[in-house]
């Protein structure tokens, strides 16, 4: 016994050393990392011990710390008051069923688009297109709202001057809320196609391009090189995609739902999702415990959601997983 531990003493301060070794070898690139690292650590990580106020009745009165450490603890009332409230199936029906719509669409039209720009064969004129799609991206929910209400004012919108002009009434589109679960999805799938497609297409561009040729010698059209050879190896991307959006179907667009309806209130019944609901309840009340526990929940949920389908995955195929 002596001598093995003796033995594995050296390795352990060779591999000790070893370690030391590659952090001097590679001293820059931790220095570069540095901010990197600082940023996550102070915005990402330290937040993190305001978790607990989701669980205190609390009450901001001579600072942050202060308040904290002497509002009262009273465990999961905040979460029940969550699950008690009379909108609770009402925001949940929203927030889920607006995300599920947002996820196929989002995967289906990117896809297609993807798929069309890869078959022009002008560069520049594919090069066009992909900007174009792609400057909503970088729009600020603010502005998109500005580009909504041109289209749907009651008395100078487009949609509404076509309207006259053919001598039908005009719609109080801000008024009216059965339009609106299309006018989201529109207007969501307006603004992120553009990312979506960027990446499916760059999954597409880098396929090997003698798959293609094997297909077109064996006389296979090119819907038929579509089905058979891209769409399988696409497959990956898509799983992926699906997953990291699974995450995220207890979260809404907060401006997309908040700003885009300029906050009417006779659009709430499609347009009152969890963080809308969050913002209301902190704006009106200022329960910022109630808040931090619907921020909470949603991230759990997410959390689990990613874990469940990941699991679903590996099971059906374990290196299409993400990990």
């Amino acid at each position: 016994m002596e001598v093995s531990s003796a033995v594995t003493k050296p390795k352990e301060k060779k591999r000790k050393m070893s370690k030391l070794q590659r952090f001097i070898k590679n001293k820059e690139l931790f220095i570069l990392s540095l901010p990197g690292i600082i940023w996550f650590a102070i915005f990402s990580y330290l937040p993190m011990f305001a978790i607990l106020v989701a669980f205190k009745r609390f009450r901001l009165h001579g600072g942050f710390f202060q308040s904290f450490m002497e509002s009262e603890w009273i465990g999961l009332e905040n979460f029940n008051f969550l699950f008690k409230s009379g909108d609770a199936a009402l925001i949940v029906r929203n927030t889920v069923g607006y995300n599920i719509v947002f996820i196929l669409l989002g995967i289906i039209i990117p896809m297609a688009m993807a798929l069309m720009l890869n078959e022009i064969f002008s560069k520049q004129l594919s090069k066009l297109y992909q900007s174009v799609l792609f400057i909503p991206y970088f729009l600020s929910m603010v502005v998109v709202s500005y580009i909504v209400f041109a289209f749907l004012d009651p008395t100078g919108g487009y949609v509404n001057g076509i309207l006259k002009f053919f001598n039908m009434q005009p719609i109080q589109f801000y008024m009216e809320p059965k339009y609106w679960p299309f006018i989201l999805t529109v207007v969501s799938i307006w603004k992120s196609m553009g990312y979506n497609m960027i990446i499916y297409l760059a999954a597409i561009c880098g396929f090997d391009k003698s798959y293609y040729e094997a297909a077109m010698l064996d006389g296979a059209t090119k819907w038929q090189q579509i089905r058979y050879v891209t769409l399988p190896m696409l497959r990956p991307v898509v799983i992926i995609l699906l997953i990291l959006a699974v995450g995220g179907i207890f979260r809404s667009d907060f401006g997309l739902f908040y700003q885009v309806p300029k906050d009417s209130g006779a659009l709430i019944p499609v347009t009152q999702t969890i963080d809308t609901y969050i913002y209301r309840g902190l704006s009106t009340m200022g329960d910022i415990g109630l808040s931090a526990a619907g921020g909470l929940l949603q991230s759990v949920v997410g959390f689990i959601l990613v874990l469940v389908t990941n699991g679903i995955v590996k099971k059906i195929d374990r290196s299409q997983s993400l990990f």
